[in-house]
């Protein structure tokens, strides 16, 4: 899990084993600004898949030492009207193996990255401005494609605040207009991530429960739609992998609750 700390004044880097997408952590100079404005004095916050998120900061998000990172896989809605966005399991397990359902999520303020410039971790902070977008409501199994517990979708739900933020289709340079199967071996996919934004790659095959591919991603990307052209395919989760987006949604329709039912809102 890649983790940047600030401790006297030295900017300190470890890194542990990770996947390529693990959400990622960092501390830096607390933002200015307050408490979000009451709904009715702002606009809604467009949010889509690509968006990035920021979670577990401490102390409080707006005097922030710690945080995590991660990036939104897409917005719909689920069968009982609920506005909800989707995203990697394992950005909500702590280091004890805790899911953290109940966890506040907010939107990331700082620029999309490239591959060539990812975007700078010590500049990610939430918007204060916004507040927080939505609250966890369900973890899945993460992947462990690292470890022998069992094998995961790694997907989360979170429940979102419309009052907050209203869904867009387009982030970046990704458009998701439908959801689908992915597509056979060798035909090219992207995503857009927050880290590194816009990537592509073919896909190669299938591993397990997952499909397999040559999209580049990094630390934040986590939860990144892949896309067949408009088509949203899967959630990327790390090492060239992703969850098929179809089988999450054959998931939670299984699990009830808020994401049975997901269908895109726009």
């Amino acid at each position: 899990m890649l983790r940047a700390l600030r401790a006297l004044g030295l900017a300190v880097l470890t890194a542990g084993l990770t996947l390529t997408t693990v959400p990622a952590a960092t501390a830096a100079t607390p933002a200015a600004g307050s408490a979000a404005a009451p709904a009715a004095e702002r606009p809604l916050t467009p949010i889509g898949g690509g968006t990035g998120i920021i979670f577990r900061i401490t102390p409080t998000p707006e005097e922030r030492q710690s945080f995590y990172v991660c990036t939104l896989t897409a917005v719909g809605r689920d069968n009982a009207g609920n506005l909800v966005g989707l995203t990697n399991a394992h950005c909500f397990i702590d280091e004890k193996g805790n899911k953290l359902v109940g966890e506040k999520v907010y939107r990331d303020t700082s620029p999309a990255g490239t591959a060539a410039a990812p975007a700078d971790l010590n500049a990610s902070r939430a918007d204060l401005e916004t507040g927080a977008i939505g609250e966890v409501t369900f973890v899945s199994t993460p992947n462990n494609l690292l470890n022998a517990g069992p094998k995961g979708l790694d997907y989360a739900v979170i429940k979102l605040d419309e009052s907050r933020v209203a869904p867009t289709a387009t982030v970046g340079g990704v458009t998701i207009s439908s959801i689908g199967a992915p597509p056979p071996n060798g035909v090219r996919m992207c995503k857009q991530g927050h880290r590194t934004g816009l990537t592509c790659g073919i896909k190669l095959g299938t591993h397990d429960i997952w499909f397999t591919h040559l999209i580049w991603t990094n630390g934040g990307d986590s939860g990144s739609p892949v896309v067949s052209g408009q088509t949203l395919v899967g959630n990327a989760w790390g090492v060239q992998h992703s969850s098929a987006i179809l089988d999450i949604i054959a998931e939670m329709n299984a699990n009830g609750g808020v994401g049975a039912g997901f269908h895109l809102a726009v």
